[in-house]
Order: C-alpha cells, then sequence, then structure tokens
C-alpha cells in the first residue's frame, strides 16, 4: 500500500500527503529521497541555515550529516565516476536573464520537459515538470534569513506549482503567501533593478525537478557563494556579455551592480572577464548608455527558454 494512502488515514497536512502521491509518479524515487525532501520543505530554514554554517547547533548536525551520507550514498549514477560526482549535482541552479525568468513564471498550463541534459549539465535534477503553474508562493528567502545582516526585502523567493507551492504555504504560513503571475513578474523586475541575480533551481530532494525561481545577490546567496568557492552550484545562462566601447562612458555603474565579479573598471575603461560572466544580464539592463548586450556562447550550454522549449515539444505556453 503507497505511503500518501497510509498517510489520508493520519492526522497529516494535506500538502504533505500530496507530495508524497507526486514522489511516487516517479519510477525508483527512494523513500529516503522523499523523506530527504520532506525534511528541506517542512524545516527549510533550519535546512539552509545549518547547510551554510550559519546554525549555533551545527557541530551537532555535521557528524549526523556525515553518518547519512555514509548510510545513503547521494547520486549514484553508472555513467560517472563516483569521485567527480558532488552534492553539488542535486541542488543546483541554472542562470536566468529577466526575460526568460519572466516567461518561465508566465507558463499557464501543466507541461513536462524531462532530461534537460544540454540545458541543465547535472547527473541529476534536470527536468521542468509544472504541475498548476499558476499556484505560485513568495517565500522570504532562506538564505537571507541566515544572514545576521540580510540585503532587503526577505519575501524574494518564488516557489512554482504544485505540490511545492501549497507545501511551503501550509509549512511556513509566517513566511508565505500566496501571490499571481503578475505580482512574480513584478518581483522579478524589482530585483533585476537591485541587481539580484535570477536563478531556476533544481533539487533531486524535490522531485528531482525545477521548483523555485532564486533572487538573490552574492553577499546573502548560498549557492553563489559556494560557486565563488568553487562548488559548481551554478550553470550559466548560456550567455556572456559584451561591450561596445564606443558606447561605453566607464560610469562603472554596471561594474558595481555585477554580482560575478566580471566587470572592473581600471585605466580609464570597462574590463569583462568572459571566464567570471555567468551570463545574467544584471548589467546589459542596469547600463545606462546600452553599451553592454548578451552573446550566445555554444561552450555555455544552451540556455533555458521555456517557449522555445515548449515549441520543440509541441506545446505551446498558454
Amino acid at each position: 500500500m503507497k505511503l500518501s494512502k497510509i498517510l489520508q488515514k493520519l492526522p497529516v497536512r494535506p500538502s504533505t500527503i500530496e507530495f508524497l502521491k507526486e514522489a511516487e509518479r516517479i519510477p525508483g524515487y527512494p523513500w529516503l529521497e522523499k523523506l530527504h525532501g520532506y525534511i528541506y520543505g517542512r524545516w527549510t530554514y533550519f535546512y539552509i541555515s545549518v547547510g551554510r554554517g550559519k546554525h549555533p547547533f551545527q557541530k551537532w548536525f555535521e557528524p549526523l550529516a556525515d553518518l547519512a551520507t555514509k548510510i545513503y550514498p547521494a547520486h549514484p549514477d553508472p555513467d560517472k565516476d563516483a569521485d567527480s560526482v558532488s552534492w553539488a549535482d542535486s541542488y543546483h541552479g541554472k542562470v536566468m536573464p529577466l526575460e526568460e525568468a519572466r516567461r518561465l513564471i508566465s507558463v499557464k498550463r501543466d507541461i513536462e520537459l524531462p532530461d534537460l541534459e544540454r540545458i541543465i549539465p547535472y547527473t541529476k535534477a534536470r527536468a521542468i515538470i509544472l504541475r498548476n503553474p499558476e499556484r505560485i508562493v513568495l517565500l522570504e528567502c532562506p538564505c537571507r534569513s541566515a544572514q545576521e545582516n540580510p540585503c532587503m526585502p526577505l519575501d524574494v523567493c518564488l516557489i512554482v506549482g504544485e505540490p511545492f507551492a501549497g507545501f511551503m504555504l501550509e509549512h511556513h504560513p509566517g513566511k508565505s503567501r500566496l501571490i499571481t503571475q503578475e505580482e512574480a513578474i513584478a518581483i522579478l523586475e524589482a530585483e533585476d533593478r537591485r541587481g539580484h541575480v535570477h536563478h531556476a533551481f533544481f533539487k533531486e530532494a524535490m522531485l528531482e525537478r525545477f521548483y523555485a525561481i532564486c533572487n538573490c545577490c552574492s553577499c546573502c546567496c548560498g549557492a553563489m557563494q559556494a560557486q565563488r568557492n568553487g562548488v559548481p552550484m551554478l550553470c550559466s545562462s548560456g550567455y556572456v556579455a559584451v561591450i561596445d566601447k564606443e558606447l561605453c562612458k566607464d560610469c562603472g555603474i554596471c561594474a558595481k551592480k555585477c554580482q560575478f565579479q566580471a566587470l572592473t573598471n581600471g585605466d580609464g575603461a570597462l574590463h569583462l572577464d568572459p571566464a567570471q560572466c555567468m551570463g545574467c544580464g544584471i548589467c546589459v539592463n542596469a547600463c545606462p548608455t546600452g553599451a553592454l548586450a548578451l552573446e550566445r556562447d555554444p561552450l555555455r550550454g544552451e540556455p533555458l527558454e521555456i517557449v522555445t522549449l515548449l515549441k520543440k515539444a509541441g506545446l505551446s505556453s498558454h
């Protein structure tokens, strides 16, 4: 008998049952991953705080995490050398320019786009499966909440579709609220003006797929800090910034906005380090003279362009 049917007879929150029902649709999805997903969603702020080393009880939980990893080795993949797989393969983000983030948040029909390997180059969690995508919950950012002096505002994380939206809304009623797609787009645009990067987040424990759009900064975002420290938690948008030297006035606005330290001012000119650029487009939108643009770079993988993906699958976004 399925666990979700057993729990229906117990005093368990409906969103927990819906989460398990969706997990049971995935062939071979391990029960420990279902438990992991429940813990992550139920105690998100504690989970992120411990994961980032910000919790006062950190020293007590590190041995438990190490033991859990030994008992249940994460990310088994017969086609990949175990030594080359890190925990980042199961929890990662895809950088997106504002326009693509807008389009992803505007989908109005259920869709299923599995195994997007060329777009999401990780061994796990690389599908976009949206159930009721118009159900969007605005959540206080767990990364910012873990900071002693976080950037504001806190409520910038967008949880997209079911069963995730309902789960977060029911388990974190004081830190979340249901919003419309139009409100979500307004939040994306406001965060873009602040210079904060949009990431589509995927997690193995969250049913091996996309579940949220994070809008954050390098000073607060755990994924961006991990990336800076050599843990590959983020993949490029598929674009890289380019500079039109004739239009550039070397005002420095874009360099101040860049969260990846790819732009610097010096010797009276703007300099770009392509290796650092993740193609987020924040600099492009901030430039007052139009001197910056995004250019496709095939070496950085394919962009997450939801309209293009739906057309290839013979679907529409409405």
